[in-house]
């Protein structure tokens, strides 16, 4: 059974970093991408960047060159990097995992099978 707990979250002030972790269990990681996802108050699920099987990354234009997505295999976790923080960076956090065959470029939710809890980041100014 596929398991994703994030950790990492918590308030940051405008301009700072953050780093989320996903630690993950119960499945072969060559076969999944591993994507997160983000859900601010009043809005929908919103993606944010996706690791392909080939470790290649991918970025919603409003993270790009601000958010980094990387994985430690031996780990088994999947992280993301979060640079020069704005207020509306501010949601709840999701890890992602998805199976599809294009799951490389997959940015729906639905597109995802198996998903974490979620850890909230508030960014004040």
């Amino acid at each position: 059974q596929v398991q994703l707990v994030e950790s990492g979250g918590g308030s940051v002030q405008a301009g700072g970093s953050a780093r989320l972790s996903c630690a993950a269990s119960g499945y072969s990681e060559d076969s999944y991408c591993m994507g997160w996802f983000r859900e601010a108050p009043g809005k929908e699920r919103e993606w944010v960047a996706v690791m392909a099987t080939n470790g290649d990354p991918e970025y919603a234009d409003s993270v790009k060159g601000r958010f980094t997505i990387s994985k430690d295999k031996p780990k088994n976790t999947l992280y993301l990097q979060m640079n020069n923080l704005d207020t509306e960076d501010t949601a709840m956090y999701y890890c992602a995992a998805s199976t599809k065959w294009y799951c490389s470029s997959a940015i729906e939710p639905i597109s995802y099978e198996y998903w974490g809890q979620g850890t909230q980041v508030t960014v004040t100014q």
